[in-house]
């Protein structure tokens, strides 16, 4: 870990893309930074959860990159950073505890960063359950979660989000079960939007153009307004 040398992170918003070093609570975090084009910019930043640390889950994933895609094309910057254990970050993987507090240090700076900017929480399967975890302490203004693994994580004992949010659930999906999500979603009190994708596993192998149209299609209405400039 500590053989990669990477710049800290400044306390304004990098104006190019890069990979930065921020001071966590475990230690360093890795973190990577994708400022929306000036053209389409919008007043957001949306920070993305990886997968399980202790199954091959990094920043670099497929799914996560497709939702950095996806939400960069939107107009909002992106954040994404490896929880602590993997990659360029330190520490040790903290079952889901430590890796909240991974997503709060990461929030925090943005919060800073970009003062009155929606802060938008996405994830992907374990990186979905820290998010949904943590969206209501962090005021998130919208939240977007790919395949949530309900049943293998305590779903039922969290303080809910209350913003506009986005679960999307392959229908195939061989390590979350698809039915347990569905009856999830079912006993909110107020519901999510729940897309289904059809044909489609845990990893969204040839159907992560479909996810991307998918989540620009029902977000689309969540945006926050043009960035003003100068």
């Amino acid at each position: 870990m500590s053989a990669i040398s990477l710049p800290v992170l400044p306390a304004q918003f990098p104006a190019a893309a890069g990979r930065y070093a921020l001071a966590g609570p475990a230690g360093r975090l890795e973190v990577a930074v994708e400022p929306a084009a000036a053209a389409q910019a919008r007043a957001g930043t949306a920070v993305i959860c990886h997968p399980h640390p202790q199954q091959g889950g990094s920043m670099s994933n497929k799914v996560v990159t497709m939702l950095a895609r996806t939400l960069g094309e939107a107009g909002l910057n992106v954040v994404r950073f490896n929880f602590r254990g993997v990659g360029g970050s330190e520490g040790q993987y903290d079952d889901g505890h430590g890796e909240g507090a991974d997503l709060v240090a990461v929030a925090d700076w943005v919060r800073a960063a970009l003062a009155g900017d929606a802060l938008w929480l996405a994830g992907f399967s374990f990186g979905s359950y820290v998010s949904i975890a943590h969206a209501r302490q962090l005021a998130a203004a919208a939240l977007v979660s790919v395949a949530p693994p309900v049943g293998r994580w305590p779903f039922d004992a969290l303080a809910l989000p209350e913003c506009p949010w986005l679960i999307v659930q392959g229908e195939d999906d061989e390590i979350v079960q698809p039915q347990a999500v569905y009856e999830f979603v079912e006993r909110l009190e107020t519901r999510p939007v729940l897309i289904r994708m059809p044909q489609t596993g845990h990893f969204f192998h040839r159907k992560l153009m479909d996810l991307r149209g998918a989540v620009r299609h029902a977000i689309r209405g969540w945006l926050p307004p043009p960035r003003a400039h100068g």
